[in-house]
């Protein structure tokens, strides 16, 4: 079996996502997936990975993803590590395929048949443009039925009620944004902090602690004021504060560990980390990290992701893998979640699960009792599409 065509997909409605599509002479075609600066990593992949895939064999993953490390770009998540994120993606895709499998049993098998759930309330648009900003949130463009972001910013309580009446039990917010864009990360006044804890406080109010409320700080704030805001959420039982600040600050995540102790919560980043040398710092021998939120599609692919994990469950470490890119990755996710043993939670996005997902992909994880399960079928167990291929507004580029 040889690899003897590359496809990349973009589509005018999705402009962050980029989709990878190795096939093989055998017929059997993998499916890839990556998100953010897709022109960027659709050029890394027909320019410099095709040349290199083309013609050789699709089952020599480690070979394949050690060559596309390339001499710069292996330890960032840009744009080539993106490409061999996509293409490892469908490498291993084809793999669990040819054998006849699900790709966990590629993976070492299942370690548990499904896996708690939380929603990351996100609404039906966001970051549909580049971007992590409030300008990017989609709150002009409501138009799902599960506009779960706006919902926190002004309902957090009857949010948190009409969730676990689905049978979730964690939500992740993000209310402090805002006032970090305002400031550069730099200040909070006590009258922000206020009103960027409200939220959580109607959903203490509303549901008491039935509810496990995640923080995403998206990495805005300074280490004087990630430690502010930590002191503050004390009183309010986060499950975890993720990504404080960047994962690149000298020793900026290590000096948060003692105020994370004192809040009674736990640590929590890392999908923008790539490659597993980047990650020993955070999680080997006294890394600051509680649980590794790594991205299958930005940190070099499965075969990435599975010595992260590995190296995470050597230290004691639990990992929640990353979704809330697009379907692709939301199952990559739940295979890796499914098959590592230290895996705690898997993230999902019920405004894309329910929604635009579905537009863009075969066949989905489904939730049931707030519990993730897996797609069936061989391989990923979900591909792209086929209308969503020859629809207006897609755009399909090959290498031979």
């Amino acid at each position: 079996m040889k690899i003897d065509r590359i496809d990349t997909v973009q589509h005018e409605d999705f402009p962050n996502l980029l989709h990878v599509l190795v096939h093989t002479d055998d017929g059997v075609v993998g499916t890839g997936e990556t998100f953010y600066g897709a022109e960027a990593v659709e050029a890394q992949i027909h320019a410099v990975a095709a040349p290199l895939l083309l013609g050789a064999d699709p089952l020599r993953i480690n070979a394949h993803n050690r060559t596309l490390q390339g001499y710069v770009g292996y330890t960032g998540s840009g744009a080539e590590t993106r490409a061999r994120s996509a293409i490892d993606i469908a490498l291993w895709d084809i793999r669990a395929r040819a054998a006849g499998v699900p790709l966990y049993d590629s993976l070492g098998g299942l370690t548990r048949s499904s896996i708690r759930t939380y929603n990351t309330c996100a609404g039906s648009h966001y970051v549909r443009r580049h971007g992590q900003s409030t300008r990017n949130w989609g709150l002009d463009a409501q138009s799902g039925n599960y506009e779960d972001l706006q919902r926190f910013l002004t309902d957090a309580g009857s949010l948190a009620e009409e969730l676990l009446a689905e049978g979730l039990t964690g939500m992740k917010i993000w209310p402090f944004d805002s006032y970090a864009e305002a400031s550069n990360g730099t200040s909070i006044t006590a009258a922000e902090l206020q009103r960027a804890l409200s939220p959580i406080r109607q959903i203490r109010d509303a549901v008491g602690t039935e509810m496990d409320v995640m923080i995403e700080l998206h990495a805005l704030w300074n280490v004087p004021m990630a430690r502010k805001i930590i002191r503050a959420l004390a009183d309010f039982q986060p499950y975890w504060v993720e990504d404080p600040v960047r994962a690149d600050i000298d020793h900026g995540l290590a000096s948060l560990t003692d105020t994370i102790a004192a809040a009674g919560t736990m640590l929590a980043a890392g999908e923008t980390v790539a490659s597993v040398g980047t990650f020993l710092p955070l999680i080997g021998s006294g890394g600051p990290l509680d649980v590794v939120t790594l991205d299958v599609t930005w940190c070099g692919g499965f075969t990435e992701a599975i010595a992260i994990a590995a190296v995470a469950a050597t230290a004691g470490r639990a990992i929640a893998p990353h979704d809330c890119t697009g379907p692709i990755s939301l199952a990559a996710a739940t295979h890796l979640s499914l098959s590592a043993p230290n895996a705690l939670l898997q993230e999902t996005v019920r405004a894309s699960l329910r929604g635009w997902y579905g537009d863009i992909a075969t066949n989905l994880p489904t939730v049931a009792e707030g519990h993730l399960h897996p797609p069936t079928g061989t391989g990923l167990g979900t591909e792209l599409q086929p209308d969503y291929l020859t629809s207006s507004g897609a755009h399909v580029r090959s290498s031979r």
